[in-house]
């Protein structure tokens, strides 16, 4: 007679409790050293960043700073209070220039897109090589190079200008040619990769549908309309919503080209240029307001969490076809 225990028809072993709690415990070992990163490096300065914005911290109050609730975020629309005089109009120059680049960038990188597809172009591998290049420099190098070009003493563009006849612009020194720039500026370093998205688009179309189209008749901008655009359309709208996202802090170039200049005269705290990211960063770094920048900040992360949640539930992109 054989020594194994013999195991009932029907029956099924139960796995063993110790077991199961051991692969439990393995598991958050594996998720700890992700877990413990996400809450030191994000979750902890977030909410220190929301206790500072309900305190008075400030250089006059750097070691005895008190909590005073609410009373900063009354003050952003508190006309007598120095806050209100940087939160509102930068927040308006923000969400301005947010909706102006984003629908520029995407509108050229469409252009160029719908151009190059041209499969009569032979040469359209070779351009968009060359269409690519901005993307390739790293932005530091371009903003740089960027802003010594339109300085307006020195500057080769304004050199270009005066051999023409035209008289040098203030690129950088009169409000309305500064927010000019900064939207041209990252125009050329936007571009690219809208381009990029559309061309990939419009390159998934099967060639049959505008085969078809041109047997029936239809001429170019009514395949644009009705083939190409709807097919763009769909796989570009969701990366429209983190490119509008991302406008909205994009500190890189207002700081590096014209350092949120020229200066307002109703507030030192921020510039014509200054969007709310690079304000809160002169509050904290150049005078001390901590309060203040917390207070942006926080309103910074909601309005953009805000805007990407309406956007997401509106177009409907990230919801499950039927």
């Amino acid at each position: 007679m054989s020594s194994e225990a013999v195991v009932p028809v029907g029956s099924v072993p139960r796995p063993k409790k110790r077991r199961k709690k051991k692969t439990e415990w393995s598991a958050y070992g594996f998720l700890g050293p992700a877990l413990i990163s996400i809450c030191v490096l994000s979750l902890a300065p977030m909410v220190y960043t929301i206790w500072i914005s309900f305190t008075n911290w400030d250089a006059m109050h750097f070691m005895n700073y008190q909590f005073v609730g609410v009373k900063n975020y009354v003050d952003l629309v508190n006309p007598d209070d120095p806050l209100s005089a940087v939160f509102i109009p930068t927040f308006l120059w923000t969400l301005t220039f947010a909706f102006l680049t984003t629908t520029i960038n995407y509108l050229a990188g469409l252009l160029l897109a719908v151009l190059l597809n041209n499969k009569n172009i032979k040469e359209a591998p070779l351009y968009r090589s060359l269409l690519i290049i901005p993307w390739a420099v790293p932005g530091l190098i371009s903003l740089l190079a960027w802003q010594g070009l339109l300085n307006q003493s020195y500057g080769q563009i304004n050199a270009a200008l005066h051999v023409l006849g035209i008289s040098a612009i203030p690129w950088l020194v009169n409000p309305f040619w500064a927010r000019v720039t900064v939207l041209m500026v990252n125009l050329w370093a936007s571009y690219p990769y809208m381009m990029t998205v559309c061309t990939g688009a419009l390159q998934s179309i099967p060639d049959e549908l505008y085969e078809a189209s041109a047997i029936d008749g239809a001429g170019w901008w009514q395949r644009f309309r009705f083939i190409s655009m709807p097919s763009v359309w769909k796989v570009s709208l969701p990366l429209l919503i983190p490119s509008f996202a991302f406008s909205f802090n994009n500190f890189n170039t207002v700081f590096l080209l014209t350092g949120g200049g020229p200066a307002r005269s109703s507030t030192p705290f921020a510039g014509y240029t200054d969007i709310l990211a690079s304000a809160a960063y002169k509050m904290t770094l150049t005078y001390n307001r901590y309060d203040y920048a917390a207070v942006i900040s926080v309103v910074l992360f909601v309005l953009v969490g805000l805007i990407s949640w309406i956007n997401m539930q509106f177009t409907g992109v990230f919801k499950e076809a039927d």
